[in-house]
């Protein structure tokens, strides 16, 4: 392969990468609202 296309190829595996760990932030978030959510619910029910 040339070194443009193996460029190419490592740029887009790092911007893949970045957008993973975006994606993997936001749903353990989502994760950690929705278990504060139950536990408030909890509490207020006993």
């Amino acid at each position: 392969m040339t070194k443009t296309v193996k460029l190419g190829a490592a740029m887009a595996l790092v911007i893949l990468g970045l957008a993973a760990c975006n994606t993997v932030r936001g749903a353990g978030q989502d994760l950690s609202v929705a278990g504060n959510t139950i536990a408030s619910e909890a509490n207020k029910a006993q």
